[in-house]
């Protein structure tokens, strides 16, 4: 008997067999891929899971499989997609307790309007960086910025309008321009 024969029987052995173990993913086709079972056998499964997941080259399935036809009904190590998308309004609630969204990679938050809305709204960065065509703030009691330094460039023209205005400085403050006028 042949190698080729004794796989031959061995693949025929398994898709005739109950299977429900790990499988290796070797091409994804949408809802459908290749998987390769623990005995070296490729095989087409559809993907059976209650969470869309589009799933990636390597991954690791759990499938399930009777009579050639097999199912991926888990992800033991995936590398793929989960996109949960829901039609219509969608609430997201902790009730109760504290709702926490985090990634190892970052988060994002993507839409034509987003809204933030709290009593307090606290930011803690590094770094933050803000970029707009147009900024427009508005606050009803106190504006208060500390900073170890100011640097403020404006291209074009810049006013400062209050009803009365102070500047201090504890050294040297300098005015430079073409003209300066007072009064």
């Amino acid at each position: 008997m042949s190698e080729g024969t004794v796989v031959r029987e061995r693949a025929a052995s398994v898709r005739a067999e109950e299977y429900l173990g790990p499988a290796h993913v070797l091409e994804a086709r949408g809802q459908a891929v290749v998987i390769e079972l623990p005995e070296g056998e490729s095989a087409e499964a559809t993907m059976a899971l209650a969470i869309p997941y589009a799933p990636a080259v390597g991954d690791v399935l759990l499938v399930i499989g009777r009579g050639g036809r097999f199912y991926g009904i888990g992800v033991l190590h995936g590398t793929g997609k989960t996109t949960l998308e829901l039609q219509g309004d969608v609430d997201l609630r902790a009730a109760g307790g504290a709702l926490r969204l985090s990634g190892d990679r970052g988060v994002e938050l993507r839409g034509p309007e987003v809204d933030l809305h709290g009593d307090k709204v606290r930011v803690f960065a590094g770094s933050l960086v803000q970029k707009a065509a147009s900024l427009y703030q508005r606050v009803t009691d106190l504006f208060s910025l500390h900073a170890r330094e100011s640097h403020t460039v404006v291209d074009g023209s810049a006013t400062t309008r209050a009803k009365s205005a102070t500047v201090l400085t504890e050294e040297t403050m300098t005015i430079n321009g073409k003209e300066i006028h007072l009064g």
